[in-house]
């Protein structure tokens, strides 16, 4: 089952899906991500993953983003799958213990889900329910080799025997440099060295954070290229577009986005008007960039609420149809 090595190996189970494949076919892959609604209903999430069908190789459902009550992660990917559209269900360390993390990847994999992308996950304060107790029993590195052990050992943290063992793609998140900094190259051996060990712990692809400095992200790129690392651990990066002003002061103030000056300046001038097509144009001008750079593997474009603007984005940015 799998290759302990990390390689993007088709598992012995059948289960690979298309996102995989295209990853090993080393085809530029296309990611989205789809929040699912508040509220007991599967619509919202078949309802927008309809809309993407064709046009990426899976979506993302998000499991509680920003520490928010909502539909589940598991439960909307088997809505996605049922719209037609290939899930990656997101799973963080934020709300369960090792034995519901565990239940929850067997979870996964009986229902088909062939990929799950690992995430420690904002911590409650920030949420809807700034009361409740965070768990983190393990995080994303302890939890991606629990996953891969799982997998490939068919083997439960307790030793428990799995039959049968699950099957998925395994995948991770990372924050690449977003500007020069007086640190310089230090800066960036230290976001690779983070990447790096996601590898290792079993990571076969990765889903960045918002990229607005194609240069800086392009020079660690090729430090993880000449580390072998993009052999290992395929590089999506993070795009999505820029629509209201209030929206360009909220990213700004997430940990691990930078947005340049530039961008800033372009933007605001642009005018309350006017923002929502240029950030909107901005995001595909970064896709066409960023699918020209060596050893990039995709993008994994965010516009949680407004999912319908993708394919055009897409199209603009020339990438055709899946």
């Amino acid at each position: 089952m799998g290759k302990p090595d990390g390689h993007l190996a088709t598992a012995e189970s059948g289960h690979a899906g298309t996102f995989r494949r295209r990853l090993e076919s080393r085809q530029f892959a296309v990611t989205a991500e789809i929040g699912p609604p508040r509220g007991a209903a599967l619509a919202p999430v078949a309802q927008k993953a309809a809309a993407l069908r064709g046009w990426v190789d899976a979506v993302n459902i998000t499991d509680n983003q920003s520490a928010a009550v909502r539909l589940s992660s598991l439960a909307g990917s088997v809505a996605a799958a049922g719209a037609g559209v290939e899930p990656i269900m997101q799973l963080t360390c934020r709300d369960r213990n090792r034995i519901a993390l565990q239940s929850e990847l067997l979870s996964a994999a009986a229902f088909g889900v062939p990929n799950v992308l690992i995430m420690t996950g904002d911590h409650p304060r920030h949420g809807d329910h700034a009361d409740a107790k965070p768990v983190f029993d393990l995080d994303s590195f302890q939890l991606l080799r629990v996953a891969t052990s799982m997998r490939d050992d068919g083997k439960l943290m307790s030793g428990g025997l799995l039959k049968p063992p699950p099957a998925w793609l395994l995948g991770a998140v990372e924050n690449p440099p977003g500007e020069p900094r007086s640190d310089g190259a230090a800066g960036l051996d230290a976001a690779v060295r983070r990447l790096a060990a996601k590898a290792d712990a079993g990571a076969q692809f990765v889903q960045t954070q918002f990229v607005f400095d194609v240069p800086v992200f392009a020079a660690w790129l090729r430090r993880l290229e000449d580390l072998g690392v993009t052999e290992r651990c395929a590089v999506l990066a993070g795009v999505g577009p820029i629509r209201s002003a209030r929206a360009l002061d909220r990213l700004a103030r997430i940990p691990g986005v930078l947005i340049p000056d530039e961008v800033s300046e372009r933007l605001t001038a642009a005018g309350p008007e006017h923002i929502r097509a240029e950030g909107e144009k901005l995001c595909s001008e970064l896709i066409a960039a960023l699918a020209d750079l060596p050893g990039l593997a995709g993008v994994h474009v965010m516009a949680i609420g407004a999912e319908h603007v993708i394919p055009g984005l897409l199209q603009q940015a020339g990438l055709p149809p899946r």
